[in-house]
């Protein structure tokens, strides 16, 4: 359960659409004047040092955000997360990329609040000594899906949580779907973002059936896929759920993953897709 180190995987495809998306739920709350609390249940290190021997062992990165470093076209609704991933190399050479924690702190406002979980010990200790300095935000030694009923509902009654377990365990499908039920039953009115991996379909189907079953209403479905079905070499797409989508926050998805999915997806082998689930 601890064996999994997200820095093998930092900034590849699946981090770009993840993060991409997430930055414009950020901006989104932060539309409001009243403070909101970010809630990151699978927080990692918060940062990731490319040059790191465990990122050069893939170089997952390469078909990741450094296509993305040198375009100069990528749609204004791009910016946020772009200009996180700039603030973290100001040298102009991408040596570097932010985790959720790290992008959240960039764009929460000095009212708001984060709690950031993390159930590796060593993992924990990085990530809090990264944040050691940040007075808005709590670093947690937890289990993810536990922390949906450690600390929901927020105290300020706004929220979003971002949920992106490994899956590197049987039956992480079920309980991504229970936390969405048991987070929508806690705070009916905050905004839950889920991610996860397009691996067998038929794990697949179960998964949104529970979804569906569920009774949670207005969820979000949105998928990037960059190699095409039969693909089984490594990761093939990955999918967010989104539950109470901020207005207007379909219509964005749906300018920046067509993009997205030119850039990180072979021509021909990829696709996109928007869609309400419930």
């Amino acid at each position: 359960m601890l064996a999994y180190r997200h820095h093998f995987h930092a900034g590849n495809f699946a981090d770009v659409f993840k993060h991409a998306l997430l930055a414009r739920l950020l901006v989104a709350l932060a539309k409001k004047e009243k403070p909101f609390c970010y809630l990151d249940t699978h927080a990692g290190i918060g940062r990731y040092d490319l040059a790191h021997r465990w990122a050069q062992k893939n170089r997952e990165y390469e078909a990741g955000i450094a296509r993305l470093w040198a375009r100069r076209d990528a749609p204004a609704l791009l910016a946020p997360y772009l200009d996180a991933v700039r603030a973290e190399n100001p040298d102009g050479s991408l040596g570097v990329y932010p985790g959720s924690p790290a992008i959240a702190q960039r764009l929460l406002r000095s009212g708001d609040r984060m709690v950031l979980c993390e159930l590796n010990p060593r993992d924990k200790e990085a990530l809090r000594a990264r944040f050691a300095r940040e007075r808005r935000a709590g670093v947690h030694l937890l289990d993810g899906f536990q922390a949906v009923k450690a600390f929901l509902p927020p105290q300020e009654r706004r929220g979003l949580m971002l949920m992106d377990p490994s899956f590197d365990r049987k039956g992480e499908y079920a309980r991504v779907a229970e936390a969405l039920a048991e987070a929508h039953r806690r705070f009916a009115t905050g905004v839950f973002a889920f991610w996860y991996p397009l691996m067998e379909p038929a794990a697949l189907r179960a998964f949104e059936r529970a979804v569906r079953d569920s009774g949670v209403p207005r969820i979000l479905q949105l998928e990037l896929w960059v190699h095409p079905a039969d693909w089984t070499a490594d990761l093939r797409g990955c999918g967010m759920l989104v539950v109470n989508p901020p207005f207007g926050f379909d219509a964005e998805a749906r300018e920046i993953l067509p993009w997205l999915l030119e850039v990180l997806a072979a021509p021909g082998s990829g696709g996109q897709r928007v869609r309400a689930l419930s």
